[in-house]
């Protein structure tokens, strides 16, 4: 009979439920072996290990895999910092430059240095409203730029509601002038600086030889941005590069890689069904998993893997609150698929985890082919007593 639940019967969704009324735990590698053939899903529950080249090498690559969505993510985060490190010093400059045109020439445009601090006034309050101004206006979404701070600050509610942290960064972190509130901080920042500079003005007196220290100041930091700037310029081309290895399209980020010794496990407790995705990714907002497939490139994606596939972009939805719109299925570092969640993927999806189940409590499990090249590729095949192929 194979490995099997002493007792279990089936719940009023159809969902098999144990003797304390818990779906019993399907886990979506099971749907995927379940798929390929009941007969093997059967022997890994009796224990019965695969083996093979294609086992261990698939290990082997999908920790290269997991190294290179580390190494792409090592690099993103340090161009974001050196991109925030050269902002702020671009900023300085600009700070330099204004104090040294107020220091030299304010004699010659007013009267009193008491006029100059009273147009920094006008300008700290202008500056101020505009951040009061592109906090509260999606204005990035009418020029179709990066999400608001009040969109990443849900994407962020959305994935620690998974129960899971992020891999790497913060979600929704972004580096530079234009990007994740740095244009908000920068007005703010300019706010402040400027309104300082019109309370020390309203005190000032002539301060030509100042002025000349601070321009000379502002050009000997140029030089310091300037090497700053290079330095992120070659972060980009780094990040760029284990981009392309990684196989990720531009504007990707990655929340999530399953590395099967710290990664978080997503649970749905209504069906019973949990696991790993290999990665969640965060596309136009959305968060999508990844199941990456080594070995051979097939014509066109296997059920076993879009089973597999569907069963995280359900994960995804029950822990998220939010359904993906598709889930991608990478074979390879060039073929990848979308594999679309509507209700007849649900569908599919359900009555496969209620097959499984019930396979659990009632065994039989038999074999669901009749193809021999099937048999010889099965990891399972020296334990199975219904293969149909003999060495």
């Amino acid at each position: 009979m194979g490995a099997t639940f002493a007792e279990g019967s089936e719940g009023p969704d159809g969902f098999y439920l144990d003797s304390e009324g818990s779906p019993l735990p399907v886990s979506a590698s099971e749907l995927e072996r379940y798929t390929y053939c009941p007969v093997s899903w059967r022997l890994a529950k009796e224990g019965a290990a695969g083996v093979g080249e294609a086992i261990t090498s698939g290990i082997e690559k999908h920790k290269e895999i997991h190294q290179e969505m580390n190494d792409f993510q090592a690099s993103m985060i340090k161009l974001r910092r050196e991109l925030l490190i050269w902002s702020w010093w671009f900023g300085i400059i600009i700070a330099f430059a204004i104090d040294a045109i107020a220091f030299v020439y304010i004699d010659d445009l007013m009267n009193s240095p008491m006029e100059m601090a009273k147009i920094l006034s006008m300008w700290s309050v202008s500056f101020l409203g505009a951040a009061v101004l592109s906090i509260v206006v999606p204005w990035r979404n009418w020029l179709n730029m990066e999400p608001t701070a009040s969109e990443i600050e849900t994407l962020s509610k959305s994935f620690e509601a998974t129960g899971l942290e992020p891999t790497w960064n913060p979600i929704g972190f972004l580096g530079g002038w234009f990007s994740g509130g740095k244009t908000e901080a920068g007005l703010l920042l300019s706010t402040i600086v400027i309104g300082l500079h019109a309370i020390a003005l309203a005190a000032a007196d002539n301060r030509t030889q100042a002025g000349f220290i601070l321009v000379v100041t502002a050009f000997v930091w140029t030089f310091f941005a300037t090497w700053q700037l290079q330095k992120s310029l070659f972060a980009e081309n780094e990040m760029i590069a284990n981009r392309s290895r990684a196989g990720l399209e531009e504007g990707t980020e990655i929340v999530y890689s399953d590395d099967d010794k710290s990664s978080g496990l997503l649970q749905d407790t209504k069906t019973g069904l949990r696991g790993r995705p290999d990665q969640i990714i965060i596309i136009d907002g959305e968060f999508i998993p990844v199941e990456q497939k080594t070995g051979r490139v097939p014509k066109k994606p296997h059920q076993s893997h879009r089973v597999q596939l569907l069963a995280y972009i359900s994960l995804v939805e029950t822990n998220t609150k939010k359904a993906p719109p598709y889930g991608v299925l990478k074979y390879g570092e060039e073929d990848a698929h979308q594999v679309f969640w509507d209700e007849h993927a649900k569908e599919l999806l359900h009555n496969s985890i209620k097959e499984v189940q019930k396979l659990m409590i009632e065994g039989g499990a038999k074999r669901n082919h009749e193809r021999e090249g099937k048999c010889r590729n099965c990891s399972r095949r020296h334990a199975c007593e219904q293969s149909l192929f003999t060495e």
